[in-house]
């Protein structure tokens, strides 16, 4: 365990941060770049992962991602890019666009054990459970990071925003440096219970006579830092299926946890809006969304367009 205050950019309090911390306006010489890149593609289309940013010439846009990068790096973690023109560039020019700004960041991997790079957000009326992403749903989320239960879970994770939910779905994000010198200062003994293992449930998405759990800790020390894999939902699940009832000692550093980020002043929230795109640190910042209710046309159904992005390992789902 690591027993340190965190004082860097990312152990950031939601109620310290400036209003506009992580806020990136797209410059009109990047979105001149974009938009001409958008009308080649369509008259030429080539599918999305084959692309790569140096196949066009990109100098304002690639300069600004430079920026978002240092943020997503060494700075608070977090980033929300306002917009990509869907008006003009439509929905196939905004996931070129997401795809080649997401590819300055690190290289996108896959999903699912199928492999998909591309991966869509919406609800299918399914209830969330083994085998049912709770992105596939509408219920609202505990906090946790991407692929917590992966062998090689993502660094980054990127959302574009193609339609909005008719009433709910805000987005929160966390530092998990704030919430881990929260439990350093008021329950040090449980703190070290989440640099313990847990088992977490693989989602089925593995081959069909590989093993159905991980057992791995919420956080880990690299070096001086902290890096955390997150999912109360998938423990719960996980330690059912590992047949090994959870300990009372992890149940209440579970608790502590949940009560650590969602404790009022930590987090930061905000309503996605078509044609923003949030990419996260995605070992240092946690995410949720509250539920939401669709619309009753489908054609109208709330839909964001992930992207998980790693350079370590193989581009394939378990690295």
């Amino acid at each position: 365990m690591l027993d340190v205050e965190f004082q860097d950019a990312a152990a950031w309090r939601g109620a310290d941060l400036a209003a506009d911390a992580g806020r990136f306006q797209l410059p009109a010489a990047a979105l001149d770049e974009i938009t001409a890149m958008a009308g080649k593609l369509a008259a030429s289309p080539v599918p999305l992962p084959a692309l790569k940013p140096a196949h066009f010439e990109l100098p304002a846009t690639t300069a600004f991602m430079a920026e978002v990068n240092e943020t997503l790096k060494t700075g608070i973690g977090f980033a929300l890019i306002d917009r990509l023109p869907l008006e003009d560039i439509g929905e196939a020019g905004a996931r070129v666009a997401h795809w080649l700004l997401c590819s300055m960041v690190e290289r996108p991997v896959a999903q699912n054990f199928k492999g998909d790079l591309i991966y869509d957000v919406t609800d299918t009326g399914r209830p969330p459970g083994n085998g049912v992403r709770p992105d596939k749903t509408n219920a609202e989320q505990n906090f946790h990071t991407d692929n917590s239960y992966n062998l090689c879970p993502p660094n980054y994770v990127a959302l574009l925003c193609i339609r909005e939910a008719m009433s709910g779905g805000m987005s929160h994000i966390v530092s998990f440096k704030a919430a881990h010198n929260v439990l350093r200062s008021d329950y040090p003994d449980l703190l070290q219970r989440l640099y313990e293992p847990f088992y977490f449930d693989r989602q089925r998405e593995h081959a069909p006579d590989d093993v159905m759990t991980t057992h791995h800790a919420f956080f880990e020390a690299d070096g001086d830092d902290v890096l955390a894999r997150l999912s109360k939902f998938q423990v719960i699940n996980g330690q059912a299926l590992a047949k090994d009832p959870l300990d009372d000692a992890g149940a209440a550093a579970l608790d502590a946890l949940e009560d650590a980020m969602n404790a009022p002043g930590m987090d930061v929230s905000f309503q996605f809006q078509p044609g923003q795109i949030q990419i996260l640190n995605n070992r240092k910042i946690g995410h949720r969304r509250t539920g939401f209710q669709d619309w009753p046309d489908a054609q109208n159904k709330r839909l964001l367009v992930r992207l998980w992005m790693r350079d370590q390992g193989r581009q394939f789902y378990n690295g």
